[in-house]
């Protein structure tokens, strides 16, 4: 959901300014896409003594998963550094890009990207889980759990148990440690109730409202789509899961093709994290093995994994988990929606006036981006996972 008023876009109404907005955030969407298959500038040359670059720090973080029925999030805006938002900063003379644009194109980007966060995930939402015990202000998680966690983010806090203990925090900074220290430390806006180690994150009221992800379906245990796999013993996907970090080795990719092969099964793409990949290259150029990405269908390129039946691409993923690889066969896997995402168009327009308790606001305005969707498959046994990976 948008809201744009004077006062959010305000640090991009200056006087002079480049043509293109710098953006500062990780956007990379890649296996969503796999699964599925402009901005203006200042028109007038001002004479100036400085140049100002505009930046995107925050994304427009009023997104959620909601089943029918419930309460939207509340509306929030883009987070830029460098009024009235439709005849003010929608000309060109008075701002470097039309404000409107930024935030409908924003809210769009925003969405995909925590799609293809959600693409990974159980559906239970989990962002982050810390690892220590932290303050009435702070949280703290390893740096590969952080991966998700941005600046402006709406988050909720459960302990180990699964108890709500803080609603709506709102995360501050971000701070990450050196590699090889590992931690990332997250600080709140507002005091919350203080943190603990085993205590984990979820995007505000988004609790078990997400889509089922690789998380539950390359599982070989848990109900999914109702379908029981201690009734159904077929109904189990390939865990390759030693219980503690290892050396990746081509052989274990290969006896984890082979064991989807006996299900009937076939591997059509290997999603992995960074550093994962990093391991899988350097174990080629060990080898001293052709380590040139490769063009594969889709207009996708990765490394190429050799199997007697052809080559499979491993495609890095920086929204993967940590440790892990995910061989996926995309035959099996489908998303499912009654639309592709849509502006809410019910009343005429899509732009509604904010109507508060306080009044009705002549100068502001919601819109709201809506999908309803889900990923399925129809085969679970047709996928797996390689868990405790060592990055490189």
């Amino acid at each position: 959901m948008a809201q744009t008023t004077l006062t959010t876009v305000d640090p991009i109404l200056k006087e002079v300014y480049e043509t293109q907005l710098q953006d500062q955030l990780q956007s990379e969407i890649i296996t969503l896409k796999r699964i599925e298959k402009t901005s203006e500038g200042v028109t007038e040359e001002v004479g100036g003594k400085y140049v100002t670059f505009p930046i995107r720090v925050k994304r427009n973080q009023g997104i959620g998963a909601r089943n029918e029925s419930e309460a939207l999030p509340t509306a929030r805006t883009q987070g830029y550094a460098a009024g009235q938002t439709f005849e003010l900063a929608d000309r060109n003379f008075q701002a470097f890009a039309s404000t409107m644009q930024e935030e409908m194109d924003g809210i769009k980007e925003t969405l995909r990207k925590d799609a293809n966060r959600q693409v990974y995930g159980t559906a239970v939402g989990k962002m982050a889980t810390a690892n220590a015990a932290g303050t009435t202000t702070t949280f703290v998680c390893s740096n590969g759990q952080a991966i998700y966690l941005e600046v402006g983010q709406i988050v909720d806090i459960y302990s180990s148990a699964d108890a709500l203990k803080n609603t709506a925090a709102e995360i501050l900074t971000v701070v990450k440690d050196t590699p090889s220290a590992g931690s990332t430390t997250v600080t709140f806006v507002a005091a919350v109730t203080a943190t603990a180690s085993g205590d984990y994150l979820v995007r505000n009221a988004n609790l078990s409202k997400e889509l089922i992800g690789f998380g539950a379906i390359a599982n070989n245990s848990g109900t999914l789509y109702n379908v029981d796999p201690t009734v159904n013993t077929v109904w189990k996907a390939e865990v390759d899961d030693p219980g503690s970090l290892r050396s990746l080795s081509e052989g274990l990719m290969t006896a984890m093709v082979d064991r989807i092969r006996t299900n009937g099964g076939r591997t059509t793409v290997i999603f992995t994290s960074l550093g994962v990949r990093r391991s899988y290259f350097n174990l080629l150029a060990q080898q001293r093995r052709y380590t040139n990405t490769q063009q594969f269908e889709g207009g996708f390129s990765g490394l190429a994994f050799t199997t007697d039946t052809g080559d499979i691409p491993v495609v890095a993923d920086y929204d993967c988990p940590q440790n892990n690889m995910f061989f996926m066969n995309e035959k099996a896997l489908k998303v499912y929606q009654t639309h592709d995402w849509e502006w809410m168009n019910r009343d005429g327009s899509m732009w509604q006036r904010v109507i508060g308790v306080s009044g009705t606001y002549f100068d502001a305005y919601n819109a709201i981006l809506y999908k309803y969707y889900q990923l399925g498959t129809h085969r679970r046994n047709s996928h797996g996972v390689m868990k405790n990976i060592t990055e490189g």
